[in-house]
């Protein structure tokens, strides 16, 4: 018999500090391979559900239908699992330093998909190989796309 003396990860998520802490226990070491987004569900009592899930290999660019099939994607699994729920969004990409243009080009569509298919979201956060970074809506929609923000 296998006994447990550690508590399982069960983080309270009530801040942007709160979920990039999440991330950043859950996702060590840091290094990509290629672009992708990982998510988790967070139920009405600010815990994340005890699984974590990808969506592999993204393109630098995707489409407004792009991202609203994956809004329609949590849509449905909250509608099914939790319909008082909401979603934490990882991105992630091999390299180094902070967001660029195509992280918050990306984090645009998510965050205006998500919006029109009325799906909650945490603050989505960024992960390179460096480190992890917040990409919080109020800095990302609508100013995705400034000059040299493809760098």
């Amino acid at each position: 018999m296998t006994v447990f003396d550690k508590e399982p990860f069960a983080p309270t998520l009530l801040s942007q500090t709160d979920v990039e802490q999440m991330w950043r226990a859950l996702m060590q070491p840091l290094g990509w391979r290629a672009r992708a987004l990982w998510f988790v569900l967070v139920a009405a009592d600010d815990r994340p559900l005890p699984r974590i899930c990808e969506i592999a290999e993204l393109p630098d660019e995707i489409d407004p239908d792009g991202h609203a099939a994956a809004a329609e994607l949590w849509r449905e699994l909250l509608d099914d699992l939790l319909p008082e729920g909401r979603v934490a969004l990882l991105l992630v990409r091999p390299g180094g330093g902070g967001p660029n243009g195509i992280d918050r080009e990306i984090a645009d569509g998510l965050y205006t998909a998500c919006r029109g298919a009325g799906v909650p979201l945490e603050p989505i956060h960024l992960a390179t190989d460096d480190d992890i970074w917040a990409l919080p809506a109020d800095e990302v929609l609508g100013r995705a796309m400034r000059p040299g923000a493809l760098s």
